[in-house]
């Protein structure tokens, strides 16, 4: 009997992990399709049905990060200028006819969007941190109107406000700055953050940082020393889900940005050359656009996974 049972036990193992692995293959498929389409020669990428098999090209890599324009007919290169280009202008001419102008508009998008997607999480966590702590641990009139308030800054879609926050920052002269996407990417990710980060501070033991003052710790000093070690599983939560946020976000970077403080997101499906969408730099674009929000996220999963679950301390 016990042995049916293990038997038994060991199928329904195997069964729940051909689930997960199908499961996480359908989840996939779309991250791997832009990664194919990303590597695709010029002359394959629009062929129909799809090619799976193809020699794959890091041309859409180079396409991305410059900017290009047409030999005239007349004008095209003889075999010995073609011998004389660099590697990577031979590579782009064998596959598209193009000549490299100059360096694309991509480095200046990607690093717009690193700035402004980090410094509106800082900013949201530093404030977020303390709101939660004082939500949490201070008797304040009307907390549970205040923390519904909070909360429903989040009920409506943010494109809702779109054109209302489109006036006022005109009004203020906030179009395409940085300062502008970041106060607004803080102020939209602000009330999950505090929301989630006073869950996890409530879970911390308040008997603690009582202990520590009847030592002569100050307040500041017991949060500082007490309560944020204790709660980083919840800051660093917090954080992964306030960045992957700013990043992705679209609507606002699109009609607030034109090009000083362009996003990568408000700029990349705007890929359309002299011969048309390049699909295969779109792609290539996209997957370079991910591997930040991969490695953040990376970089904090073992916080991430206890923190989604709010695994934290507990009485």
């Amino acid at each position: 009997m016990a042995a049916v049972n293990k038997r038994r036990v060991s199928i329904g193992r195997i069964i729940v992990i051909i689930l997960i692995c199908v499961i996480t293959f359908v989840y996939l498929v779309p991250f791997l399709f832009v990664i194919d389409t990303s590597l695709k020669p010029w002359n394959v990428i629009k062929d129909w049905p799809p090619k799976i098999i193809f020699k794959p090209t890091i041309a859409p890599y180079i396409r991305i990060f410059t900017a290009r324009t047409v030999y005239p007919a007349n004008n095209k290169p003889t075999e010995a200028e073609i011998a004389k280009m660099k590697w990577y202008e031979k590579l782009t001419y064998k596959e598209s006819g193009e000549q490299i102008v100059r360096v694309g508009d991509l480095p200046k998008r990607y690093l717009n969007s690193l700035i402004i997607t980090l410094a509106s999480v800082a900013l949201t966590i530093i404030m977020a941190t303390f709101a939660a702590y004082g939500f949490s641990r201070f008797k304040i009139r009307g907390k549970d109107d205040l923390m519904f308030f909070i909360l429903s800054t989040r009920m409506l879609p943010p494109v809702i406000v779109l054109i209302p926050v489109f006036l006022m920052f005109r009004k203020l002269a906030l179009t395409d700055t940085h300062i502008g996407l970041i106060l607004l990417y803080t102020a939209f990710n602000l009330s999950f953050a505090v929301w989630v980060l006073k869950g996890f501070i409530d879970e911390i033991p308040i008997e603690y940082e009582e202990a520590a003052m009847v030592d002569g710790y100050t307040r500041f000093q017991v949060f500082r020393k007490i309560v944020v070690p204790q709660a980083m599983t919840g800051i660093a939560a917090t954080a992964v889900f306030c960045f992957i946020f700013a990043w992705n976000e679209y609507a606002f970077a699109f009609i607030l940005t034109k090009s000083i403080a362009q996003t990568v997101p408000a700029w990349l499906p705007y890929q359309m050359g002299v011969l048309g969408y390049d699909w295969g730099a779109a792609a290539a674009g996209s997957v370079l656009f991910i591997i930040p929000a991969l490695i953040f996220t990376i970089f904090l999963r073992k916080n991430l996974v206890r923190g989604i679950t709010f695994g934290a301390i507990r009485k």
